[in-house]
């Protein structure tokens, strides 16, 4: 696995693409390649630069979501060609550098910059007064090579996060995955629960997914899950999950991620599962009583196992064989 590290921890000299790349999707990764192809030849070491946290968190304190975490990032950026991924901490006063200054500083003296690649629109230094024909002033003096990869579109405008992130919000699953060439995905460790889910027939892997990772629009999801570790290593699992909060159940309770295993069974407490969202079921609603809402999710947990094609050889709600752990602690106590 690539490292993450800090300016001062930087294999140098470098070859950067310097930018946020939120998502990673095809524009970001034209970029990266840019920087990858040159990096070889020229024995630098090919590097993707960003900064932590988002600018706009510090400078207006706007919560801003991930469509990758830094840990995830490493693992989209490897097969790419990158050998390290740097964060250069934000600050005020970072945000206080002038364009030269920024350059001499961040990329000449601690991380020895000899080529850089960005996208057109990429702007820097203090309010954001730098941009692409600032950057190749400021590069050319110091005799690094700049290299600017042009915004790609497709027939609904410009390829950015921004559009991955409505397509979420909306529960657009297959269009957000197009946008990002790839599943959206997220994970998070399983802890205890009050253990309502088991109480009504329908165990649950409750979730505890990092603040700062973005997730699709609230509701309840066809879902592909992977146990991370060494309790079945890289076998696929159906699931139907929840997203949100608990309507018929507590509506004052905080919104969760809830995961039930479709015809399997497992004690998954303190697990880390990996959840891929294949399919909006439904919006959260509430129900008249718990007989009501354990009828929905019968109907849901058909209907996701008719879509994700599960062959467990199991029935759905009915009691599937244990597999690990004490039989009253399966998937959440």
């Amino acid at each position: 696995m690539i490292p993450l590290r800090s300016p001062e921890q930087a294999a140098r000299p470098t070859a950067i693409a310097l930018g946020s790349f939120d998502g990673l999707h095809r524009g970001h990764r034209r970029v990266i390649a840019a920087v990858v192809e040159r990096a070889a030849a020229a024995q630098l070491v090919p590097t993707v630069v960003s900064f932590w946290p988002h600018p706009r968190e510090v400078l207006y304190g706007e919560a801003r979501l991930r469509l990758d975490l830094p840990a995830e990032k490493i693992h989209l950026l490897e097969p790419l060609g990158i050998e390290q991924l740097v964060l250069v901490p934000f600050t005020p006063e970072l945000a206080a550098l002038s364009p030269e200054q920024f350059v001499e500083q961040v990329l000449v003296h601690q991380l020895q910059a000899q080529l850089v690649a960005v996208g057109e629109n990429f702007r820097f230094g203090a309010r954001r007064s730098g941009d692409i024909h600032c950057l190749r002033e400021l590069c050319v003096e110091r005799g690094i090579e700049l290299l600017v990869q042009p915004i790609l579109s497709d027939s609904s405008g410009r390829l950015s996060s921004s559009r991955i992130r409505r397509a979420l919000e909306g529960g657009q699953l297959q269009e957000a995955a197009a946008l990002l060439d790839r599943p959206y995905r997220f994970g998070g460790r399983v802890v205890r629960g009050r253990g309502l889910g088991r109480e009504l027939g329908w165990p649950t892997a409750n979730l505890q997914v990092d603040g700062r990772k973005f997730l699709p629009q609230q509701g309840v999801y066809a879902a592909w899950v992977w146990l991370q570790g060494e309790q079945l290593p890289g076998q696929r699992l159906a699931a139907v999950m929840n997203l949100g909060p608990q309507p018929t159940v507590d509506p004052t309770a905080p919104s969760a991620v809830e995961v039930h295993l479709l015809g399997r069974r497992l004690d998954l407490e303190g697990a880390e599962l990996l959840v891929e969202p294949v399919a909006l079921l439904r919006q959260q609603q509430r129900f008249e009583n718990l007989e009501a809402l354990v009828a929905q999710i019968a109907r849901d947990a058909a209907t996701a196992e008719q879509l994700l094609g599960s062959a467990s050889g199991v029935g759905v709600g009915q009691a599937p064989a244990d597999e690990g752990g004490n039989s009253p602690q399966q998937q959440n106590p």
